[in-house]
Order: C-alpha cells, then structure tokens, then sequence
C-alpha cells in the first residue's frame, strides 16, 4: 500500500463534496506529496478517476474495503 503524507475523511459525504475537499487538500500539499483519502459515496470510484485526469494528479491507487473507497492522489 502506498504511504501517505495526508488523510482526508470525506466518509459520508456525498458528490461533489469529496472532490471539492480533495482540491482543498491537494492545494495545502507539496509536489510529490500523496493524500489518501476515505470515502463511503460509491460515486467516488468515477469521480475520482476522472478527477484525476483532469487535474493531471495521478490516482496511484484505489480500494473498497468494509463499504469505504480508499484512494491514493499524488500531488503534481
């Protein structure tokens, strides 16, 4: 599993509160940095992987465990 800098807690947020939480935490990160973060919204699985396209920050890898996503960003 990949170690992380941050964790945010978005469990039991729904979209698009994760992903504007996940900008916020990006932008207090340095490049190289990774944020992990938890969520329960089974929506997050799409909107994170198209979220990391767009913003160019890699989704370095994601999991579902017990009715939570898991996933990996690094910053850019």
């Amino acid at each position: 599993m990949v170690q992380e800098d941050q964790v945010l807690d978005a469990r039991g947020l729904n979209c698009p509160l994760p992903i504007l939480r996940t900008k916020k935490a990006l932008g207090e990160l340095t490049s190289g940095q990774v944020l992990k973060i938890v969520a329960t919204d089974p929506g997050a699985v799409k909107d994170f992987e198209a979220f990391s396209k767009q913003t160019k920050n890699p989704l370095l890898e994601h999991a579902e465990a017990s009715g939570e996503f898991i996933f990996f960003i690094q910053k850019a």
